[in-house]
């Protein structure tokens, strides 16, 4: 097995656990928040199942960023597919947001939005990191 394949795998279900907990929780609070708050049985099937996969890829697709021989873009581009494609069906499949373009577009610019802040935080930490242990070296 592919050692990059096994390491997602690995990844995954480690933190896979954790969304349908997230699950748990939000609707723990919108019953306690909304009046007449209802869920129904298969509502709740299908969204641990999401949240369960959501979690998983999530965790998983962080292996992208470890394949030595791929470019930053490549990685970058893999791991903002992945999720993507991802947080799109089963948020669509759970009618969390509708299918409706409009709707979808807006999903999609902030998902851009979020995503990339979110790598410009990180690509900045990690380079001020590696200046202060290179300036710690010399």
């Amino acid at each position: 097995m592919n050692k990059y394949l096994k390491e997602f795998l690995h990844r995954g279900l480690m933190f896979a656990g954790f969304g349908p907990i997230v699950l748990g929780i939000i609707f723990f609070v919108l019953s306690k928040t909304v009046n007449d708050f209802y869920v129904s049985g298969g509502q709740i099937l299908l969204g641990i199942i999401s949240t369960y996969i959501l979690a998983f890829v999530q965790a998983g697709v962080s292996v992208f960023n470890q394949i030595d021989h791929w470019s930053t873009p490549k990685s970058l581009l893999c791991h903002f597919g992945s999720l993507y494609a991802v947080y799109v069906l089963c948020y669509v499949l759970n009618s969390w947001i509708p299918f409706e373009w409009a709707v979808i577009g807006i999903f999609t610019a902030i998902f851009v939005t979020v995503f990339f802040v979110i790598w410009f935080v990180v690509y900045f930490v990690v380079k001020a990191t590696r200046n202060k242990l290179n300036a710690t070296l010399e």
